[in-house]
């Protein structure tokens, strides 16, 4: 091998659960174990690495009032990049970020396209907002523009019942599905009621964001059916303020926000227990900041998720889960070093030494 500059990673380096090596080489981007011959210049950085952390519901491009410019979609990129957050699922925005993907210092990201509701039904300025006869074509549409990913919103206010009700019939979710599974792609579906579970996991649905409505009817179901959940805990905690704002339109629907709230860690848990996956997602890019996955972790293990599985929801199983590598043999070279063993406290998360991101050293 001809004289060529390299990185060598040095301590522990966490392949997989029960995979740690002594160290690893970054060579032309890319991870071996075996040290590079004919090597002179080599940057050393000694710690515990982790791949890349996944943050697998977060909206580049978007924030409270809808889409933003591309300097505020960089600005969150890189706010994600500092935390250590180097593959994002991006669920549901209606910006272009594909420029993101010409951008090695930046993050990979996994779009889902636009989210897609029913008319008056969700956050104004997100959504492609339809009704549920155009459902199917719309899936279609933006099964072209993701990367694998649909996104719809399953439930949301309804101002004739003044609570959280589905929004779409079960006909049209199942042929939905159908199309989007013989395009090859997946379908999500943001989800805080009880009552619009069962027919999207029946319909044959992927994987559901938030889901706090699970209960122990449906947990089984999710179990049984290999459906995801992905549970965005940090997103919730925002429940107690939304419910005191909407107290005086929709009394209703803030009590019921408040009692998803008050049983969120409870729900986790049982779904996790019954042998649901669990994923890490902030929901960053609406009214939360990026950056937000390693408090996510936290919360999880809060939850009474074990340290292990909290961590595996972030890096190897998450990785595995959306098709992307981990620190195998030969894979792209997107990963963290910290100064302590986050399987001992995921705490140290929150606090990344070095960043490397396609081989290089970026933070």
């Amino acid at each position: 091998m001809s004289d060529q500059g390299v990185l060598r990673v040095k301590g522990r380096v966490l392949v997989g659960p029960e995979d740690v090596r002594d160290k690893l080489w970054v060579i032309g981007g890319r991870i071996s174990y075996e040290r590079p011959a004919g090597t002179r210049d080599v940057t050393t950085v000694e710690g515990w690495a982790l791949p890349g952390l996944v943050d697998a519901h977060c909206h580049v491009g978007l924030d409270q009032h809808g889409p933003v410019a591309p300097d505020v979609a960089e600005k969150q990129a890189l706010t994600d990049r500092e935390a250590g957050t180097l593959l994002l699922r991006d669920a549901g925005s209606p910006s272009d970020t594909r420029w993101i993907d010409d951008r090695e210092d930046l993050p990979k990201i996994i779009r889902a396209g636009r989210h897609i509701a029913r008319t008056r039904r969700y956050i104004r300025n997100y959504a492609y907002e339809i009704e549920p006869e155009d459902l199917v074509a719309y899936v279609a549409q933006e099964a072209r523009r993701g990367d694998g990913w649909v996104k719809l919103v399953g439930d949301w206010i309804d101002r004739g019942t003044g609570d959280l009700s589905a929004c779409w019939p079960r006909a049209e979710v199942e042929a939905a599905i159908a199309e989007a599974h013989r395009l090859g792609v997946r379908v999500t579906a943001h989800c805080f009621a009880e009552n619009s579970l069962r027919d999207l996991v029946e319909a044959g649905i992927d994987c559901v964001e938030h889901a706090t409505g699970l209960t122990e009817d449906t947990i089984p179901l999710f179990a049984e059916r290999g459906v995801a959940i992905v549970p965005t805990l940090v997103n919730i905690q925002t429940f107690p303020r939304l419910a005191e704002a909407g107290d005086a339109k929709f009394p209703i629907w803030a009590d019921h926000m408040r009692r998803l709230y008050d049983r969120r860690y409870d729900t986790v848990r049982a779904a996790f227990d019954a042998g649901v996956p669990v994923f890490v997602g902030t929901d960053a890019g609406g009214a939360l900041a990026h950056g937000l996955a390693a408090a996510e972790v936290a919360e999880l293990t809060k939850a009474g998720i074990p340290a292990l599985d909290a961590l595996s929801a972030t890096t190897w199983g998450a990785r595995q889960w959306l098709g992307r590598h981990g620190l195998e043999e030969g894979a792209p070279a997107d990963l963290v070093v910290y100064d302590a063993d986050p399987r001992a406290d995921v705490r140290v998360l929150a606090d990344p030494r070095r960043i490397v991101l396609n081989g290089r050293v970026v933070g």
